[in-house]
């Protein structure tokens, strides 16, 4: 069984060259080859660098490997070829599949390029002073626990997650990604190592090798560097990973032999983009017409497109009034911030007639205030994300990491909350469905600037405590750096739902109002 096994994982993937796109998979593999190669290369040249840094980059690399390995499978959503799903018709032993399948998990081009990566990381350690029998047992370790987690991956992936993967449930996915990934990269590249590991780098090492992310890696090193202790502790966390991670997946295999599925996301297979991926009540309903129309009407893609813009152009008339380049560079990320909660301020004045979908199927106004809120979360937190990590990397001041964050979910959380209830209670004309985003019509009373006002002022008042303490951060030091990242997550939670809560009790209300100001404006 186990050799048949083999010999169909090696005929996939001969096919996967003679298959209908060829060319493709060929250049995907060269490409995999070559970046295979220059990865190798790299890591070889560790054998030279001090003990520090060839044991924070190995470290820190090998958790990254893990977590990918992990995910990939979650994110893209490739059909499995080890599916254990695909062996049940043939009575296989429960017992044994799990090893076949994993010994099998070992012949693919990831697992290929992760044997040569970590065969290479062996090389530099046994050069950096590490017992060769020790670097090869914590890189068979290491190579076998990260397929195990791609494989979890795959498993987990098959029973939660549709077998069809549309494009919009990836962009899901990926947008977690997006803002995790994005600021540590720029972490890691504003930093001046100059032949010595950062303190903060080499705390984060210190924690991530006593985890099972990368604990058979640190164990190596340990044994180098001599440390006796540490080296029994990383080395029996390495173990324990590798036992709960085959008992898992022996685990999974068997629910997935033994266990009938309900069918896999119906919703999903029809083609029904958002309203496929997101949840199936009047919440996810709404969400997701909000996401179609934001992301088709090209008045919202305006508003969506200048918030950004906004935010960098203000950067120089600070510079021409002369306020210091690293404080000008700061304000961008508030500012943008604060407009992305401002955005939905009128979103019932653009919705136009269609408002009577909402109030002729009687849907609660908790699930129409929320669902409205998604698209710009979706657009506004990885931008923020991508924003705060380049600000402090540009100006060098990653003590300002948490402030910052806690600064811009406040402007942001609070200006939907007020921006939940300016929509109901101060909707004005804007340009019809179709016209040009830049037409505005002819308005009869200046009602509506309330609500655009009261947006503003409101987010600028409830975030103030959060303002104050982010400038005495800046002042005084990072010691109040938490108290401004809790401020402001707690404050702009609770104006968010408050706000919500608020805003849905008058448009249960005002049914009538509203369908008025739709129709006559």
């Amino acid at each position: 069984m186990v050799a048949h096994v083999l010999r169909l994982r090696l005929d996939l993937l001969a096919g996967a060259l003679r298959g209908e796109r060829p060319g493709r998979s060929a250049i995907a593999l060269l490409a995999t080859i070559a970046v295979t190669v220059s990865v190798c290369i790299a890591v070889l040249g560790l054998g030279a660098a001090p003990l520090a840094t060839a044991r924070t980059v190995t470290v820190l690399s090998a958790a990254a490997a893990f977590v990918a390995f992990f995910l990939a499978p979650m994110i893209i959503g490739t059909p499995d070829q080890l599916d254990p799903r695909r062996f049940a018709p043939f009575g296989v032993d429960e017992k044994r599949m799990p090893w076949i399948l994993a010994l099998a998990a070992l012949v693919s081009v990831p697992s290929f390029a992760l044997i040569a990566v970590s065969t290479c990381f062996v090389i530099a350690a046994v050069s950096a002073g590490a017992p060769w029998p020790v670097a090869v047992l914590a890189g068979i370790v290491g190579v076998i626990s990260t397929v195990l987690a791609a494989r979890i991956g795959m498993a987990v992936s098959a029973i939660a997650l549709p077998e069809r993967r549309s494009r919009e449930l990836t962009v899901l996915f990926t947008i977690p990604v997006i803002v995790v990934a994005f600021p540590v990269a720029a972490y890691f590249a504003s930093l001046e190592w100059d032949g010595q590991v950062p303190a903060g780098v080499d705390a984060a090492r210190s924690i991530i090798g006593f985890s099972p992310l990368a604990a058979p890696q640190a164990f190596l090193f340990h044994v180098a560097a001599g440390e006796t202790a540490a080296a029994w502790a990383s080395g029996l966390i390495a173990l324990a990973t590798v036992g709960g991670l085959l008992a898992l997946w022996a685990y999974l295999v068997r629910r997935l032999l033994t266990t009938t599925e309900r069918p896999y996301a119906t919703r999903e297979r029809s083609g029904l983009g958002w309203f496929g991926s997101l949840p199936g009540n009047a919440f996810g309903a709404i969400g997701a017409r909000s996401l179609v129309y934001w992301l088709r009407d090209r008045r919202y893609i305006v508003n969506i497109i200048v918030v950004p813009i906004a935010g960098v152009l203000t950067v120089f008339p600070l510079m021409v009034a002369g306020v210091p380049l690293w404080i000008a560079a700061l304000v961008p990320v508030p500012l943008m911030a604060l407009f992305f909660g401002w955005l939905p301020h009128n979103d019932v004045a653009y919705d136009s007639t269609a408002l009577w979908i909402h109030i002729a199927s009687g849907v609660r106004g908790l699930p129409d205030r929320l669902g409205r809120l998604i698209p710009v979360l979706l657009v506004s937190i990885p931008v923020l994300a991508v924003a705060v990590s380049v600000t402090l990397a540009y100006i060098g001041r990653w003590d300002l990491l948490l402030p910052l964050i806690g600064v811009a979910a406040a402007l942001l959380l609070t200006g939907l909350g007020m921006s939940s209830i300016a929509s109901v209670v101060a909707p004005y004309a804007v340009s019809r469905p179709g016209d040009s985003p830049f037409q505005q019509p002819q308005r009869s009373s200046a009602h509506g600037s309330f609500g655009a006002a009261g947006t503003f002022l409101g987010a600028l008042l409830f975030s103030a405590p959060t303002l104050w303490l982010f400038g005495l951060t800046m002042v005084e030091g990072d010691q109040h750096a938490p108290a401004a990242f809790w401020t402001g997550a707690i404050t702009g939670t609770l104006v968010l739902f408050g706000g919500a809560a608020i805003g849905a009790a008058i448009f249960e209300r005002s049914g009538e109002r509203l369908m008025e100001f739709v129709e006559t404006t």
